[in-house]
This record gives structure tokens, C-alpha cells and sequence, in this order.
């Protein structure tokens, strides 16, 4: 069995539901991740996406902030989410897609960004990043995320961990998505679960690869200063079924894009 999963920071799913219907249409992933959705769930432009044959959906949103959504063409056999660090914020949710005899657990982030200044003293919400990522290493780590079904973990994870997810390593050291502290974070909750980067597994990690470009730049192409903040992981045993990846870094170019573009990943769950 093939699949084909999507990662997509939308930033706002109703303003830019015309640039999901066209990634939808043209490259017709069988499930799509959203984040940073900003809406409430009775408001989740289902509708229209189940016109394009996604019928099954599974938002986790909130009025005008944060929020996730799950899309597929695959049926559901669970949906779960979980809230962390003790808020009420919609960041994550979770599906378990009936794939035959063994079911895959996909699990949708959207890591919070924590702020502008990179010290938890000074800055509420950069503390509020770093608590998130322990409790995320945690509950991986303890089992309790899954009941050993393979799993995939995508999302606006909100760091870029190695010197060539960034545009400037050296400039970047102290800039919040890049700080050493979240890197050794991000590594903690990878190492939790031994998860599989399965992007870094196709493109090599010598390689330059950005998801998002600032809406500061008036042209973002040549200026290139991205960072690579989406990601796809996988169990140990499902890495070796990812047969592809794809950054569909044109979506910046797209009518009032989003800062961030698709990720995509195949995977052939025969070779599990």
C-alpha cells in the first residue's frame, strides 16, 4: 500500500482554503496536516475539501490562533488529541488511518514559536516552547503516544536544528527557532522515540533545505534567508518505507501564500 503525506503550515486555513484546494487538486496527497489553522472547528472549511474527495477530517482549532486539522482520503479508525503544558491551546491532534492490518498513527504538530528573546527568565513564551518539548519528550518516551503501531510525527515544529536548515548558522545561534537550548530540546524528544527525520534521510544533511521564507522579504527567492521549521518523522521500523520526499518550495509564490510550503513524503507500507 502507498501513501503520500503532507505537511503544511496554512497560516490561517479560511484566508488561503483556495491555496489548499490547489495543493490538494495538483498534488493530491492522500492525507494533508495543517497548522497554525486559526479557526474554530465549526468554522473549518470542511466542505469544500470534501468536495475535492477528502472526506474525512479531523480538526483540533481555536478562534483566531494556533490550531491543527488533519485532511484525508483514508478513513480514520481513532482520533485523539492531546493539550500540553496545562493550556487550552489547539496544537496538536492525532489519527489512526486503517491501512490494513497494521494501522498508522499520525501525529500532527504545531510547536509553539516562542517569542522574540531566547531566555525562559525574561520571556513567558519561550519557556512556554521549552516545557512543551519536555512534555512531548515524555510522553514519547514513556509509550503512552502509542500502542506500537508505526507512527508518523509531522508539523510546524518551530526549530530548525542543523547548520543547513538555516540560512546563516553563525547569525542565527542566537535567534529563537536556531538557539543551541531548542536544538538540545528538539534532539531530546527525536531521541525519545529513536524517530527517523525521514526529509534529512532523502535530502542530505549537507544540503541547504528551507520550508519557510519571512514575509519581511520583498523577494524571498533571492534573498533565500529560509529555515527548515516542518518536519516529518517516522518510528524506527517505518523509515525504510519512505521512498520520497518533496519541498514544494514554488508555494511561496503562490497568491497570499503562507510563509511556509508543503512537505511531502511517500511511503510504501508493503516494505514494513
Amino acid at each position: 500500500m502507498r501513501i503520500t503525506l503532507a505537511t503544511w503550515n496554512i497560516n490561517s486555513v479560511r484566508l488561503r482554503q483556495d491555496l489548499v484546494a490547489r495543493f490538494l487538486e495538483e498534488a493530491a496527497p492522500d492525507v494533508l496536516c495543517l497548522q497554525e489553522t486559526k479557526c474554530p472547528d465549526d468554522q473549518f472549511p470542511s466542505a469544500r475539501f470534501r468536495d475535492l474527495g477528502y472526506e474525512h477530517i479531523a480538526p483540533r482549532g481555536q478562534a483566531g490562533y494556533h490550531g491543527v486539522a488533519t485532511l484525508s482520503r483514508i478513513p480514520f479508525r481513532e482520533v485523539s488529541h492531546r493539550q500540553f503544558c496545562g493550556k487550552q491551546d489547539a496544537r496538536h491532534v492525532a489519527i489512526t488511518l486503517e491501512t490494513g492490518a497494521q494501522p498508522l498513527v499520525v501525529h500532527n504538530f504545531y510547536v509553539p514559536a516562542g517569542g522574540d528573546e531566547p531566555d525562559p527568565d525574561v520571556n513567558e513564551k519561550f519557556a512556554h516552547k521549552l516545557a512543551f518539548l519536555k512534555e512531548m519528550r515524555d510522553w514519547f518516551g514513556d509509550g503512552a503516544a502509542h500502542d506500537g503501531h508505526p507512527m508518523v510525527l509531522v508539523g510546524d515544529l518551530n526549530i530548525a536544528p542543523l547548520e543547513t536548515d538555516v540560512w546563516s548558522h553563525k547569525q542565527l545561534l542566537k535567534v529563537v527557532s536556531h538557539t543551541p537550548v531548542e536544538v538540545e530540546h528538539l534532539d531530546e524528544v527525536r531521541a525519545s522515540h529513536d524517530w527517523v527525520d525521514v526529509v534529512r534521510e532523502h535530502i542530505p544533511p549537507e544540503e541547504k533545505l528551507f520550508t519557510w521564507w519571512s514575509y519581511r522579504s520583498r523577494d524571498w527567492q533571492a534573498s533565500n534567508r529560509g529555515r527548515r521549521l516542518d518536519h516529518i518523522w517516522t518510528s524506527p521500523g517505518l523509515g525504510s518505507a519512505c521512498t520520497g520526499i518533496d519541498v514544494l518550495s514554488g508555494a511561496r509564490s503562490w497568491p497570499r501564500p503562507s510563509d511556509h510550503v508543503p512537505v511531502t513524503a511517500v511511503f510504501d507500507l508493503d516494505r514494513l
